[in-house]
């Protein structure tokens, strides 16, 4: 199914710029090559009250890259579409009482509900395909706003948790102490547990400042949870929320 809509995206998309071509005698096509850095979160929506602080969020290396199109519909309106290479990743540390997850401490594999620290890991490489509406503000400034899905290439869900210790299957059950020390903590890794494909929603503005150059800036909101439909270890539905501050070149 989600192979299906992936599909079907891009072949609206190639439609869009083959029919923005055969017309271009009467309509002039806005192409822009962009660069920018994604910042934000894998997060579900809301904090529950299993995760009682963040300790610490550190930068990651989440660039975007790519090129759009855009065809004027009239006088302010129109459609645009592209490609883009990007990277939605985040390093968080974080505090959590009674968190359910799975865990492997030495050769075994547990199950419960962990109250402790938690070093979170999470990577994605993947391409993007958007489809958007564009409305002109005014000759240096566009709002757009429209769908988008993103088939997956590289993907981590991993991390390590430490200063804390489970209760084994429910809150009654055996305590195992998980130390702050290498060979006393425990890591888990579901990363085969993610999705291939996500599919969202963005809105954002570009700002032509000088000549063809510009500023953008946009948001990108995830509406399919980043596990596949059949994982429960994680309680929560975790979703890519990011935002992108970047520049274009307008041809």
């Amino acid at each position: 199914m989600k192979k299906s809509i992936f599909i079907f995206a891009l072949s609206v998309a190639i439609f869009t710029v083959n029919s923005a071509f055969a017309d271009d005698n009467t309509k002039k096509l806005e192409l822009k090559a962009r660069i920018g850095y994604n910042i934000g979160a894998t997060t579900p929506i809301g904090i529950p009250a299993t995760i009682r602080s963040i300790e610490a969020f550190r930068l990651t290396p989440s660039f975007t890259a790519g090129a759009d199109v855009m065809m004027p519909l009239c006088s302010k309106w129109g459609i645009a579409t592209g490609l883009r290479f990007e990277n939605k990743a985040m390093n968080a540390d974080a505090k959590t009482k009674g968190y359910r997850t799975e865990l492997v401490k030495g050769d075994s594999k547990v199950e419960g509900l962990f109250t402790g620290l938690v070093k979170q890991k999470v990577t994605e490489w993947m391409f993007t395909v958007p489809v958007k509406a564009t409305y002109q503000v005014s000759p240096k400034v566009t709002l757009s706003a429209g769908p988008y899905i993103s088939l997956l290439i590289s993907k981590d869900f991993s991390g390590i948790a430490s200063d804390g210790y489970l209760r084994q299957g429910d809150p009654t059950g055996p305590k195992i102490i998980i130390g702050n020390k290498e060979g006393e903590w425990a890591t888990y890794d579901f990363s085969d547990e993610m999705r291939n494909f996500q599919v969202g929603i963005a809105a954002g503005v570009d700002w032509q400042l000088y000549q063809n150059f510009g500023l953008s800036a946009d948001v990108n909101w995830g509406l399919s949870g980043i596990f596949k439909s059949d994982f429960k270890t994680v309680e929560q539905s975790l979703y890519p929320v990011y935002g992108t501050i970047g520049v274009f070149y307008k041809f």
